[in-house]
C-alpha cells in the first residue's frame, strides 16, 4: 500500500528569516515519584523535522519522559521549552466510541471548517471516504491511522509516539511505518518515538537514543552509519542484550 499526502498540508519553503525554533529543548530534567527518582539531569534537543527514537529497558523512564514532554506529568526540576503543545499518539488509539471519525479527528479543533480539516487529515491516512463511519467498524491499523490524523490535524511542532505500533500485526506495522515516514516528511514536526523495537527504531529514526538510569546513555545517528547490522549490534549491546559477534 502506498500513501499519498495532499499538498494542502505541505509547509512552504522557509526563508532564512523564518527558520523555526527547535521542536523541544529539555535541560537538566528531573522527575521523581516520592523518593524514587526516575529521571535525573536529562538533556535533550529535537529539531523540527527530526525523527528521534528512544529505546530502553522497561522502567528506565521512557514513557515518563514522554508524558513530561506532553505536559501530562509535573516535573521536579529542570526545564522543558516547547513552542506549542505537542500531539501524542498512544499504544491504544483512544478514539471516542460515541463520535464518528471526523468528530474524533477534529476533537479540540476550534475552527469553523473543522469537518473539512478532519476530512483532509483522514484523506492523508487513506481514510478520506470514512468521515461518518464509527470507531467500532475499524481494524486496529485503521484506528491507529485515525489517531495519527487526529494528532496531525493540529499541525503540531512536536509529535510524541508512545509505542503506537506495538499491538499491530507485522504487515500492518510495515504499512504504518511507511505512512508515518510520509506524514512526517510532509508536516515536518519534531518526533519522539518511544519503542522497544530496535529494528523499528533503525527503520524510522534519524537519531536513536538509549535511556538508562534516568539519563540518555547512548546516541546513534542512523544516517551517518549505513551498516544496519553494526548499528543493530551496537544498540542491542547498549540494551544489555547478548548479540552474536559480527564476522570480521
Amino acid at each position: 500500500m502506498t500513501f499519498h499526502v495532499s499538498p494542502l498540508h505541505v509547509s512552504p519553503p522557509l526563508s532564512s528569516s523564518t527558520i523555526p525554533s527547535p521542536a523541544v529543548v529539555v535541560s537538566h530534567l528531573r522527575r521523581a515519584y516520592g523518593s524514587r527518582v526516575v529521571i535525573e539531569n536529562l538533556n535533550l534537543r529535537i529539531e523540527r523535522g527530526e525523527f528521534v527514537a528512544l529505546l530502553g529497558e522497561s522502567g528506565c523512564g521512557k514513557t515518563t519522559l514522554l508524558r513530561a514532554l506532553a505536559g501530562l506529568d509535573p516535573i521536579q526540576g529542570g526545564r522543558i521549552v516547547a513552542p506549542r503543545r505537542p500531539a501524542v499518539v498512544f499504544q491504544e488509539h483512544r478514539l471516542l466510541p460515541w463520535g464518528n471519525l471526523w468528530r474524533n479527528v477534529s476533537l479540540g479543533l476550534q475552527h469553523p471548517d473543522a469537518r473539512e480539516r478532519a476530512g483532509a487529515a483522514l484523506a492523508e491516512v487513506g481514510l478520506g471516504d470514512r468521515l461518518d463511519d464509527w470507531p467500532r467498524n475499524l481494524s486496529g491499523g485503521q484506528a491507529q491511522r485515525v489517531a495519527l490524523a487526529r494528532a496531525l490535524v493540529q499541525q503540531p511542532e512536536l509529535l510524541l509516539l508512545d509505542e503506537p505500533f506495538a499491538a499491530l500485526d507485522a504487515l500492518t506495522r510495515i504499512r504504518m511505518h511507511e505512512l508515518v515516514r510520509v506524514l512526517v516528511a510532509s508536516h515536518r514536526p519534531g518526533v519522539l518515538l518511544v519503542t522497544h523495537d530496535v529494528d523499528e527504531a533503525i527503520a524510522l529514526a534519524d537519531r536513536i537514543l538509549v535511556m538508562r538510569d534516568g539519563r540518555i546513555a547512548f546516541e546513534h545517528r542512523t544516517k551517518a552509519d549505513a551498516s544496519t547490522p553494526i548499528a543493530r549490534a551496537d544498540l542491542l549491546a547498549e540494551l544489555g542484550v547478548l548479540a552474536s559477534p559480527l564476522p570480521a
